[in-house]
């Protein structure tokens, strides 16, 4: 497995970011390494408090750079400051913190153990509903310790869900290698049976469905997108990693699906519901990928317009069969990423702009960063609401917020009162938006 190593500066919110980079790292098979020098990447959550510090963290991400294979900067100063590491000369990958663990799994399937449990994490309940996947792709190494897929049966899924419903969970996240394919050892496709009995149990909760190969969705995807349709507690939220523009390079990562497959699933979520996420994935790089392949990537992102994108630079995984392709220089690479990713800030900026001035109901899921909550709406995206305690808003609760700025990656909103008259506190929200 790949191995990683993780500096983190700052307050206790950039620690609890990287715990979550970190477990997340964990299950997907990659183990922490001795030092930087021996990790196949380098993770830096900055801090940008003061000018000293900002200089405090260019230097420690040159010092990086020289010894990891691969280097990403996430934290305060990689957000607000992102351009200055380019300006220093760092070739560094600039990512919001939870971007990092997709990236630095090189857009491999997530792995669990054996023996995945569910687990109630405040108020966020996670669902592995499988183990393994069908794929065989040519560039994934957890498909060694993962094998195919294992599905336990439905009602089995079901009462593990009613129990974290029961135990306080909110929000029900149903996660697996590849959630499309559950069901397939047995010969029948059950995912969408799953998720509208998941839907039936008794409680107010939300349900987020994770990671859904396109190859492996594409033979359910009108009835899955009817299950959608029909169940209010669905987020409506799918992320279906593509990985390239190119069936040439699609058919050389040994994908299960090529270009149209998506295009297909995409137009028909588009048609049952007014309005969802596509979350996607995109590996710029891979070896025997040209510049006609880079740029039929970036069209396909201009064309279907994902409103959560997550790019990665490929990286070798030793035993794997792209280890053995001649690979493209760093440069080139770079280059290729950096397009991918000014194109992909420009989508998802969009995206969050066109929600100003609107209100939506949310589920507030986690604490944020000082007196800040993290909420989703109905299609998952994320809404910022400030200055929690004195709104009285807390962890588990649903209410209606209206977006009054966004991120580029997420939205600000303030609640709005029940009289309906406006957002409360808008006085001091505007000033504190204003200070950004």
């Amino acid at each position: 497995m790949a191995t990683y190593h993780i500096e983190t500066y700052g307050c206790s919110s950039n620690r609890g970011e990287s715990r979550e980079i970190e477990r997340a790292l964990r299950d997907g098979g990659h183990r922490p390494a001795d030092g930087p020098e021996d990790a196949d990447v380098a993770i830096l959550n900055t801090c940008t408090v003061v000018e000293k510090t900002e200089r405090n963290m260019l230097r420690r991400a040159e010092e990086l750079q020289e010894t990891a294979a691969d280097l990403v900067v996430t934290g305060c100063m990689a957000l607000a400051q992102g351009e200055a590491f380019e300006e220093a000369g760092i070739d560094a990958e600039i990512l919001h913190w939870d971007e990092v663990p997709t990236y630095a799994l090189n857009g491999e399937c997530p792995t669990t153990t054996p023996d995945a449990e569910p687990v109630l994490d405040g108020v966020v309940g996670l669902l592995p509903i499988a183990r393994g996947c069908m794929s065989n792709c040519s560039y994934c190494i957890t498909k060694f310790a993962t094998g195919r897929v294992d599905s336990p049966p439905v009602e089995e899924n079901v009462e593990k869900a009613r129990a974290l419903v029961h135990a306080g969970a909110k929000e029900i996240r149903v996660t697996g290698q590849d959630t499309g394919v559950y069901g397939w050892d047995d010969g029948d496709r059950k995912l969408p049976e799953l998720l509208d009995r998941i839907c039936d149990i008794d409680g107010e909760f939300r349900v987020r469905l994770g990671m859904a190969n396109p190859g492996g969705i594409h033979g359910i995807h009108e009835e899955l997108a009817d299950v959608f349709a029909a169940n209010e507690e669905l987020y409506d939220f799918i992320h279906a990693p593509v990985q390239s523009g190119s069936d040439d390079v699609l058919e050389d990562m040994r994908r299960q699906h090529r270009v149209e497959k998506f295009r297909e699933v995409v137009a028909t979520f588009d048609d049952r519901l007014d309005h969802w996420t596509l979350s996607t994935d995109f590996i710029v790089g891979f070896p025997t990928e040209d510049e006609t392949d880079h740029e039929r990537s970036m069209d396909l992102l201009a064309e279907v317009r994902p409103e959560k994108i997550n790019v990665t630079r490929f990286s070798k995984r030793p035993g794997t069969d792209a280890a053995d392709m001649k690979g493209l220089g760093g440069t080139v690479k770079k280059e290729r990423s950096k397009a991918m990713s000014e194109l992909k800030m420009e989508v998802v900026g969009e995206a969050y702009e066109s929600m100003v001035g609107e209100t939506f109901e949310v589920l507030v899921v986690e604490e944020g960063t000082g007196d800040s909550v993290k909420c989703r709406d109905s299609a998952y995206r994320q809404i910022i609401v400030r200055n929690a305690t004195e709104r009285g808003v807390d962890v588990g609760d649903f209410l209606d917020v209206e977006v009054t700025g966004h991120n580029t990656v997420y939205a600000f909103g303030d609640p709005v009162d029940e009289a309906g008259s406006g957002p409360a506190g808008v006085e001091d929200a505007g000033a504190v938006l204003g200070d950004d």
